[in-house]
């Protein structure tokens, strides 16, 4: 039984941090606890002092999962072991958690086609790799009269990728900008 564990960043209260009188005692170690009492136990509630006793026997802790719970909810357990698995269990989650890409392609309102097909042929690439493209018409000085062809490049970008990606909504101006996201659609 550790009792100099640090516990002021803990969310869970061990050993002799528990003081209601009783305690609801679960888990899957009753063999051993039963042979610490010496009678036959199954889950149920305990005196806190009887639950500590047999923890400090066994060596472990008796640390408190449900405080909320009428009595609160305890288990008889190695708690730092407790602590890396539920550590290790949220770094599984987190690392399976699906990072969005947002890549990146200017044109100019005045975009020739090769350069328009190369810019293209990269989105493909961002899209069939599942990062989102974010296409924009960039307007400079004068160039914002040309509102029309900013669209019509932009449209012609979501046409081409239709295959691989679907737009999140059509073209729209924002400052000097006519932007366009497109997402990747789902492999099958």
């Amino acid at each position: 039984m550790n009792k100099f564990i640090n516990n002021e960043k803990s969310e869970h209260r061990i050993n002799n941090q528990i003081r209601v009188p009783k305690i609801r005692l679960v888990g899957d170690n009753f063999d051993d606890i039963s042979a610490v009492a010496g009678r036959t136990l199954d889950q149920g509630v305990f005196y806190t002092n009887q639950a500590l006793t047999w923890a400090e026997q066994l060596e472990l802790d008796l640390v408190e999962i449900s405080p909320k719970a009428d009595p609160p909810v305890c288990k008889i357990i190695d708690y730092k072991k407790f602590v890396y698995d539920k550590k290790k269990k949220e770094k599984e989650i987190k690392a399976k958690a699906q990072k969005t890409v947002v890549k990146e392609i200017r044109f100019g309102p005045n975009t020739d086609d090769h350069d328009f097909e190369f810019k293209t042929n990269h989105a493909r690439k961002f899209l069939e790799e599942g990062a989102k493209v974010k296409a924009y018409v960039q307007f400079r000085g004068r160039a914002i009269v040309f509102k029309d062809r900013g669209e019509l490049i932009l449209l012609k970008f979501l046409k081409e990728l239709e295959e691989f990606g679907a737009a999140e909504e059509l073209p729209k101006l924002e400052g000097k900008r006519m932007i366009v996201i497109v997402s990747p659609k789902k492999k099958k």
